[in-house]
């Protein structure tokens, strides 16, 4: 493997850095795990400027708006964005849905629902989790009934991230009661403004209104808007999943904590003696190369799907370490800041804007959304080691 990138990835990285100091203000927080919260009228701006210049879909079929680029370059992006704290994406849209839409959607399907994500014109949420239903997905119990060209969906999704944002939501429902649990299932995109929909904002421990319940009261969907096959979105929905577990985010996260933490230690000298400064010097360093590690492990899943593989058992390896990574990370920044690393945003001693202790508590839902490292361990073992289920 050549871990070099090429002239024209470096060229663009390049470009990418320069519009970020350009249009990211010297004082944007961009603290929370979600910064787009923060300031949404800033995230749908800069979403309107990435996708002028073709950023937001690049590695699309130009027919669909984008640049026919490759997964390696919107890899670079994705891992730009985060490193430097950029809002403007719709990582349900762009990075999980519209792909799926690609393998499994009609030609109507994505002449409706494409373009409107290549503009920055539309915010998604993803209606999977259901308050008895989490890491046994396929035990969900969200009712789809058919009636005529229609469906009829009652029952309610939880810790739907960004619904209160949302424009629309793709969900999975169980078309087939009877059906085993896998089977029986139906994947469809359903418009947030349908009469019967209802949000309950669900805030975390950082404060931060990310997720909410929804709940589907006679809720009527076009039959048209099912993606796939009736009773078969199972399979279009690990799909999705795929795409969703095999992001860099997780790693250039890490990166940039490690190194808001070493420009910590720089700007204090006098608070660090010099066994604690050696001590700090080389857990920041080990902490430095996992996340290298991790990063690489994610190129790897983007290079396999740009050769038109569909990662599996690679996207959840790729998801464990780099979940656990951020656990890692953040309470090993925390140790060498000491005590100031507890202070949240908004306090007069606080460091680094509160940012630390914020992602240190974020970072434990990452182990549980888009499927628990318990679950992924499970997937690397049977479809990677190729280990009896059970």
């Amino acid at each position: 493997m050549d871990f070099r990138f090429s002239p024209e990835d470096e060229a663009f990285r390049a470009e990418l850095r320069r519009f970020f100091e350009d249009e990211i203000p010297s004082d944007w927080v961009g603290g929370s795990r979600n910064p787009d919260n923060e300031d949404w009228d800033f995230t749908l701006s800069m979403r309107k400027k990435m996708s002028e210049k073709g950023w937001l879909t690049m590695h699309w079929p130009s027919e669909y708006g984008g640049q026919d680029a490759g997964h390696i370059k919107s890899t670079i992006l994705t891992e730009e964005l985060t490193y430097n704290r950029c809002p403007g994406r719709d990582i349900f849209a762009v990075k999980m849905l519209s792909p799926t839409l690609m393998i499994h959607g009609t030609e109507d399907q994505k002449q409706e629902f494409l373009p409107p994500i290549a503009k920055g014109e539309v915010q998604w949420c993803q209606g999977y989790s259901e308050p008895e239903s989490g890491s046994d997905l396929a035990s969900l119990q969200t009712s789809a009934r058919s009636d005529g060209d229609d469906y009829v969906i009652n029952g309610s999704k939880i810790w739907t991230s960004m619904a209160h944002r949302a424009d629309r939501i793709f969900m999975l429902v169980r078309t087939d009661p009877d059906a085993p649990k896998h089977r029986g299932i139906s994947f469809v995109l359903v418009d947030m403004n349908t009469p019967g929909i209802t949000v309950r904002p669900i805030p975390n421990m950082t404060g931060i209104h990310e997720f909410n319940q929804v709940f589907f009261d006679e809720v009527r969907v076009p039959k048209k808007n099912r993606v796939g096959e009736e009773n078969r979105g199972w399979y279009v929905a690990v799909t999705l999943l795929d795409f969703e577990r095999s992001g860099v985010d997780f790693s250039a996260s890490a990166r940039r904590l490690v190194a808001d933490t070493v420009e910590y230690v720089k700007g204090r000298p006098n608070d660090v003696n010099e066994h604690n400064s050696v001590v700090a010097r080389n857990k920041l360093t080990d902490l430095h190369i996992e996340a290298e590690v991790a990063r690489i492990t994610a190129y790897n899943v983007a290079w396999m799907q740009e050769q038109g593989m569909i990662p599996n058992k690679e996207a959840s390896m790729s998801k464990v370490m780099g979940t656990e990574l951020l656990q890692k990370v953040t309470s090993g920044c925390l140790e060498v800041m000491g005590m100031y690393g507890q202070l949240r945003p908004g306090n007069a001693r606080s460091q680094m804007m509160g940012r630390m202790v914020e992602h240190w508590m974020s970072s434990f839902s990452g182990t549980i959304a888009a499927g628990t490292s318990e679950i992924q361990r499970n997937i690397i073992a049977t479809r990677g080691v190729g280990l009896p289920r059970g």
